[in-house]
C-alpha cells in the first residue's frame, strides 16, 4: 500500500478517536493537530517525517506516534507543579527551529546553547516530559536560575555508559539509554572533559536526534567522513530529531563544522 498524507491523517484519528478529542488537518504544511475540546490544548505534529518512518518500519512507527501523541495529551490535562518535583526536572536539546512558545503562544523557558541547538526545560512524568513554559515557572513562583540549576544538576546525575564502534582507525562512542535525555548528556561539562582527556585523535560530538549522543575521536580524515554520514543517517531516522551537523569540542566549547567530502570547515 503506498502511504501518502491522507491515509497517515485517517489511520491516525481512528488511533486517537476518543471522546473530547477535535482533529484538524492543515494540508498545506501537511500536519495533523489532536486537541482537547475542553481546553484547547493538543499536540500537532507533521505527517511527512512519520510516513518516512512507515515506509521502513510500517506499523512500529504508527504505535510509537501514537504512544507519544497519548503521553503528550495526558501531560497537557493540567499545569504541573514544579515544588517537591525538583528531581524530575531535567534539560532537553532541541534544534533552534523548535518553537519558542505553546500553541497557546505562552514562551518557554529557554537558553541559548550552540548555533544549531538550544536548551529548552522539562518535568518528567514517567512516561512522558512537560516542557516548562513561563505560566507554569511564573504559577510556581520559581525564577529562571532556578530551574536551569536545579536541571543542570539532575543532568550530571544520568548515567553515561557508552557502546564503542572502530571503523577505518577512528572511535564511534555511543550513548543511547532511550530515556528521552540522551542527548542532554551533551550539556554535562565534566563527562565531555572526560572523554577530552582519553581521545587519542579529535573530539567530535553528535546530537542528531533526542535519543542519542555520538562522542567521536577522529585519527584520520576519513572519520569526518564516517560522522557526517552516520549523523545524518540519525538525524533522519529520529523521532524527535535535532541538528545533522557535528561539533568539535575545544577547550571546553562546541563549534559546530560542515564536513564536505574530505574537508573540515568551522562555521563562520
Amino acid at each position: 500500500m503506498k502511504m501518502d498524507s491522507k491515509k497517515m491523517k485517517n489511520l491516525l484519528q481512528d488511533r486517537l478517536k476518543a471522546e473530547g478529542r477535535v482533529f484538524t488537518f492543515d494540508s498545506k504544511k501537511d500536519q495533523l493537530r489532536i486537541e482537547s475540546k475542553d481546553t484547547g490544548k493538543g499536540v500537532t505534529i507533521s505527517l511527512p517525517g512519520i510516513i518516512a518512518k512507515w515506509e521502513q518500519e510500517k506499523e512500529k512507527a504508527v504505535d510509537e506516534v501514537v504512544y507519544y501523541i497519548e503521553n503528550g495529551l495526558t501531560a497537557l490535562v493540567e499545569d504541573p507543579a514544579l515544588e517537591g518535583k525538583e528531581k524530575n526536572i531535567y534539560p532537553v536539546i532541541r534544534s533552534t527551529s523548535f518553537p519558542l512558545q505553546t500553541n497557546e503562544e505562552i514562551p518557554f523557558v529557554v537558553d541559548e546553547h550552540t548555533a544549531e541547538t538550544r536548551i529548552y526545560y522539562a518535568l518528567d512524568m514517567g512516561n512522558t516530559y512537560r516542557l516548562i513554559d513561563e505560566k507554569i515557572m511564573q504559577k510556581e513562583n520559581w525564577k529562571h536560575s532556578r530551574i536551569k540549576e536545579v536541571a543542570l544538576f539532575n543532568a550530571r546525575s544520568l548515567q553515561t555508559s557508552l557502546k564503542t564502534d572502530q571503523v577505518a582507525g577512528n572511535t564511534f562512542y555511543f550513548l543511547n539509554t532511550n530515556d528521552g535525555y540522551d542527548a542532554s548528556r551533551i550539556l554535562n561539562d565534566s563527562f565531555l572533559k572526560e572523554m577530552s582527556e582519553t581521545v587519542k585523535g579529535t573530539m567530535a560530538v553528535a546530537v542528531p536526534h533526542q535519543d542519542v549522543l555520538i562522542i567521536a575521536d577522529i585519527e584520520n580524515e576519513t572519520g569526518y567522513d564516517i560522522l557526517a554520514q552516520m549523523t545524518m543517517s540519525f538525524f533522519a531516522s529520529g523521532r524527535v530529531p535535532i541538528t545533522a551537523l557535528s561539533f568539535l569540542y575545544e577547550d571546553g566549547s562546541l563549534e559546530p563544522v560542515f564536513i564536505l567530502g574530505k574537508n573540515k570547515k568551522k562555521e563562520q
